[in-house]
C-alpha cells in the first residue's frame, strides 16, 4: 500500500471523488531478413539452402514506436483523468523511460501511438500510423482492457486476442522485415485487487468509476460466485500472457516479458487517483524491466 506521505496527499482527494469518478467512466477503464542463397554450376544442381534470419538482435536500437492502451499513454500517472505521455514508461520524457535509456535522442526518435482504452483488436490500427517512421523497435503492451470488461461474458475471447494479435505482427513483418519487437505481458489484475482493495477510498472509486468490474466489482465480496469472477478473469489473463508468448516465440526478432505479469508491485506504484493505473513510480518499474528484457544478449527462456 501507499506510504504516509502519499497517504496524506488523499486529503484532498477525497472531496473530488464523485467529479473524478464520473469523469472516468467516460474516459474508460483501461486504465513485439530474410538472406538469399543461390546454387552454384554444374551438371548436379546443389540443393539451395532455406533463407533463415540474419539479422541479430540489435540491443540498442536508433528508433522506437510504442502501441498500447491508457498504461502506455501514463494515463492518471501526473493529474487526475488525463493523459501524461511524459510520464509513460516507453516514451516519457519527465521520467527515466525506456526511449531516454535507449535513445540519445528521445525526442525526435520515439513516438507514442497508445491509445486509453485500446485493446488487442486495436493494434492493427495503431501499427498503421507506426510504419511510416520506420521504427527500429516496437514496443507492445496491451489486454488489460480485453480482460477489464463489465463482465465476465464480455472478456475478449482467447482465439480473438490470438488473432489480432498475429495479425498485426504479420502486417510488421511484411512491411518492416527487421523491426524489433517488444512484448510486454499483461499485468496481474488479481494482484491490483489484493492491494487495492483494502483502501477503503480506492474501493469506492473502483465502484462508482466501474473500474474493470470484471475483476474490481463488489471488492469486498469473497462468495463463491465472486471468487469465481475473479478466476476467471485471472485465467483468462493468463491464457491472453500465453499466447502472447507463444506467437512472439515465433519471431526470432520479438521479446515476450513476462516479468510484467509476475512484478509484485504495491500501492506506491498504483496511481492515487485511480488506484488502477501506474503512477509515475509504476512506470519507471516498467521501464526498468523493459530496458533489462530489451538490452539482454540472450533472454532467459
Amino acid at each position: 500500500m501507499p506510504d504516509s506521505a502519499a497517504r496524506s496527499r488523499r486529503g484532498p482527494v477525497r472531496a473530488a471523488v464523485a467529479a473524478l469518478t464520473a469523469a472516468l467512466v467516460l474516459a474508460g477503464t483501461a486504465a513485439c531478413d530474410d538472406k538469399g542463397a543461390g546454387g552454384a554450376g554444374g551438371s548436379a544442381a546443389k540443393p539451395t539452402p532455406k533463407p533463415t534470419p540474419t539479422s541479430a538482435w540489435n540491443t540498442r536500437p536508433a528508433s522506437l514506436a510504442s502501441l498500447g492502451d491508457s498504461i502506455t499513454r501514463g494515463f492518471n500517472a501526473c493529474s487526475p483523468l488525463a493523459d501524461c505521455p511524459e510520464a509513460s514508461w516507453a516514451t516519457g520524457t519527465a521520467i527515466d523511460s525506456l526511449a531516454r535509456r535507449l535513445l540519445p535522442s528521445p525526442a525526435g526518435k520515439s513516438w507514442n501511438y497508445a491509445k486509453s482504452g485500446a485493446r488487442m483488436a486495436d493494434l492493427p490500427g495503431q501499427l498503421a500510423q507506426a510504419l511510416p517512421r520506420e521504427p527500429e523497435l516496437v514496443t507492445v503492451e496491451m489486454g488489460a482492457n480485453d480482460a477489464c470488461r463489465a463482465d465476465v461474458a464480455a472478456m475478449t475471447s482467447v482465439d480473438q486476442y490470438r488473432a489480432d494479435f498475429t495479425a498485426a505482427l504479420k502486417n510488421l513483418r511484411r512491411s518492416l522485415p527487421k523491426t524489433q519487437v517488444y512484448v510486454a505481458g499483461v499485468p496481474d489484475l488479481k494482484r491490483l485487487w489484493a492491494e487495492g482493495r483494502a483502501d477503503p477510498l480506492g474501493k469506492q472509486v473502483w465502484k462508482l468509476a466501474r473500474i474493470c468490474p470484471s475483476m474490481l466489482g463488489d471488492a469486498d465480496a469473497v462468495d463463491a460466485a465472486s471468487t469465481a469472477r475473479r478466476g476467471q478473469v485471472e485465467q483468462r489473463v493468463a491464457a491472453y500472457n500465453a499466447v502472447l508468448k507463444e506467437v512472439c516465440g515465433k519471431d526470432p526478432l520479438c521479446r515476450y516479458d513476462g516479468a510484467v505479469n509476475d512484478f509484485r508491485f504495491t500501492g506506491a506504484e498504483l496511481s492515487q487517483w485511480d488506484w488502477f493505473h501506474p503512477s509515475k513510480e509504476g512506470q519507471r518499474e516498467l521501464a526498468a524491466m523493459a530496458y533489462r528484457k530489451i538490452t539482454e544478449r540472450e533472454p532467459a527462456a
